[in-house]
Parts: C-alpha cells; structure tokens; sequence
C-alpha cells in the first residue's frame, strides 16, 4: 500500500476495508411512505445529519412496522459511524443511544468493524480530517455531490496506531475541540447578540414613530407588490439572462452565485411580472423568511418565487426606509409563514403590513441613522465571523496534526 506521508513507528496505514465492514442504508419501498407520526421505527435521513456530527432528533420521520420488518437489516445500532454518501455527501457522526435500532437512509453508510483494537471515535475524528477528505473527493469541506461511493470509501486509507494510542489522542481532540467549540460558541452568541441589538433599535425608533403618526398598510404606499416566477422555465448552461432565488439575497445585499442561466425568450417572458428597477425592494418570503435587500445597480434579473419585489412609490417613500420597516416585521413575517414541508408567506400578507406614514424628509434622516448603526453591528459581526473561521481552521490544523502522530 502507497502511504500518503511516513508514520510514526508502530503506526500503520489501513484501508477502510481492512477495518470495516461497509454497509448501506435501505430505501423505503417503492409506494411506502415516512410519517411525522412517531412509532417504535425512526428513519434516520442524510437531511437529520448536522455538521456537528449529531442527529437531529426534531426533524425525524418514522416508519410502519410492517415496513420496518422489510428493511429491518439495514439498521443503525448505538456507537455506529455513519457517513452520507448521497446529497450533501460527508456528514459524519456517531449513533446516540436513543437512536440505537433505527433504520438507516440508503443515501448512507454504516461501519461495522472487523478488528478490535479500532476505537470508534478516532475513526470519526479521522472523518473529519483533510485527509480523509481528499481521499473521499470532498477536498476541504462538505459539497454537494451526486453520489460517493462505496468502493471509494473502501480505498480510503486510515493511519493507525496502537489502541492505546488511539484513545490517547481522542482524549486530547476532545479536551482541545471542547475549548475551542467553547469559543466558537462565544462568538456566534455575540453575532446573535448583535443581531438583537439591531431588532431593538428598529423597535425603539418605529414605537417612537407610531407615537406621532399613522400606520398604513404597504400596499397604499407601493405601486406594486408581486413575487418571482412561481413555473421557473429550464436553465441553460450560460448567457446573460439570471434568475435569481432567495439564496441571493443575504445581509442586504443581492449576490449573483450560482444562479439560473435563462434564454432571452425565456427572460423575457418571466421578467414580465418583477421588471426589476433601482430603489426596488426584495424580500424572501419561501424558507428562510424576512431577508432584504434594496436593488441599488443596474443589471438585469429577474426572480423565483421565493422573492418578492416591492416597488415603492418613491415621492413618498424611501426604498430603505421601507426595507428597514420590513426588517422591523420580521417576527410578523416569520409567524404569519405558512406551508409543512416549506414555509412561505403569501402577498396579501405582504400587502397588509403596516408601515408608518412618515415624511419622506424625515425617512432620510432615520435612514441615515439606522444605516450607521447597521454599519457598526456588521462590522462587529464581520469580526466575530473572522474569529469563529480561524478557529475552525486551528481545528483542521490540529486534526492533520494528530493524524501525523504529532499531536
């Protein structure tokens, strides 16, 4: 066997195969169903494995027991690794006790171990290496792929060391990786805190304005309040017509990765119903609800139905002035989603909320307020984000370097 680096004495590079036995999960036969209805029988699906190598258990769907009893040896048992090797393909983890019986998604794999000197948590731990990642085609992060498979798993070499030295190193991943998730955590609670921040603001300066005049409802202060394409048209490789989704539109601004490439007929056609202008107003209303962004260049889009455009009446009403009251809705917004498998907010809902008829002379100024306040808490963001990124890259520095036996 080729080694990929030289091994501490006593060390020795294995194949998957060597170690374990590589076994799939079961689809659920063909016109059976998953229910949200819990039973003795939870089916554990790639879309229930988080990042953090733990399950969510609020999400998952059960199955009958007359289908358990067709697929009942594809099950995952406590302490199993499992791997998705479908979708988005790479998610590890270890099977909790709770789940321990479950069936498992064929779009994932379980090992089951031939030797007994394997700890079970380096293994894991390897998972998450750049090492084992590179062999597995997912370079240095978790993508989206159509299918890895199994036989490629199965090529996949390990360094391993003793037993003993294998549990030496778990313990010092565990005592190392726990300060620093300590951190990280630190920091995505003051990203949160900073996002609150902004909410009471919007709060304090909106309840001060509704003091002093009247609410209407947005649909008298816009000229038009519509969404994107409900029957998008096919994509084409490449041109200069975009469609873009909900996906675009993040932290007030509009992003154009990875968007659909559309014919000019076709463009033509679905830009019809958004015609998107500057000073227009986005607003995600399908999955994740409540992000906006002003349109403020002047390429041409046009949208999904994720996205709503609202087009302000511009004598009367700032474009970020009403982007900021609609950020002040958001919790309306949120709560008024509807829809099981995907929540989405309708345009009625969209039309009736209240915005305060203000002076547009006086919008400006608040504006200007809000977007220096905005301003700042983006920046305290932007530098928390950098912090919880250079911990996640000690993380994978740290991981190679127990992998080298250097650790």
């Amino acid at each position: 066997m080729d080694e990929l680096y030289q091994l501490p004495d006593g060390w020795e590079w294995k194949r998957f195969d060597d170690i374990a036995f590589i076994k799939g999960g079961k689809r659920v036969p063909k016109g059976k169903k998953l229910t949200e209805q819990k039973t003795a029988y939870p089916y554990i699906r790639v879309s229930d494995f988080r990042d953090d190598g733990t399950i969510d258990t609020s999400k998952i769907q059960y199955i009958t027991e007359d289908i358990y009893h067709t697929i009942k040896n594809y099950t995952i048992t406590c302490k199993d690794l499992y791997i998705s090797i479908a979708g988005t393909i790479g998610k590890t983890g270890i099977v909790p006790k709770e789940l321990n019986g479950s069936n498992l998604t064929e779009n994932a794999v379980k090992l089951v171990y031939k030797l007994l000197d394997i700890e079970n948590t380096y293994v894991y731990f390897f998972t998450l290496s750049s090492f084992f990642k590179e062999q597995a085609g997912l370079a240095t992060k978790i993508v989206a792929m159509p299918k890895l498979a199994i036989t490629r798993l199965a090529e996949i070499k390990i360094p391993l060391p003793p037993q003993q030295e294998q549990q030496r190193i778990v313990t010092k991943l565990d005592t190392l990786f726990e300060k620093i998730d300590k951190a990280i955590a630190l920091h995505v609670k003051n990203m949160e805190e900073a996002d609150g921040f902004m909410a009471s603001v919007l709060n304090e300066v909106f309840s001060e304005l509704e003091e002093k005049y009247e609410k209407i409802t947005f649909d008298k202060v816009c000229k038009k309040i519509t969404d994107g394409s409900h029957n998008p048209p096919q994509g084409i490789e490449n041109s200069e017509y975009i469609m873009l989704s909900s996906k675009n539109i993040f932290n007030g601004l509009i992003n154009f990765d990875n968007p659909r490439y559309l014919s000019e007929k076709d463009f033509n056609i679905e830009n019809k119903r958004t015609d998107i202008k500057i000073g227009d107003v986005l607003l995600t209303i399908v999955g994740t609800i409540g992000r906006t962004a002003v349109v403020d260049f002047n390429k041409k889009f046009t949208l999904q139905r994720s996205v709503a455009v609202l087009k302000p009446n511009r004598d009367i009403l700032n474009s970020y002035f009403l982007m900021y009251s609609l950020q002040k809705n958001l919790n309306v917004l949120v709560n008024g989603a509807q829809g099981a498998a995907q929540k989405g907010i309708y345009l009625n809902s969209v039309k009736k909320l209240e915005i305060v008829n203000t002076p547009i002379s006086l919008q400006q100024k608040i504006v200007t307020y809000l977007d220096d306040i905005s301003f700042k808490i983006e920046h305290v963001k932007k530098v928390q984000k950098e912090k919880m990124e250079s911990l996640k890259a000690l993380k994978a520095s740290i991981l190679d370097s127990a992998f080298r036996g250097e650790l």
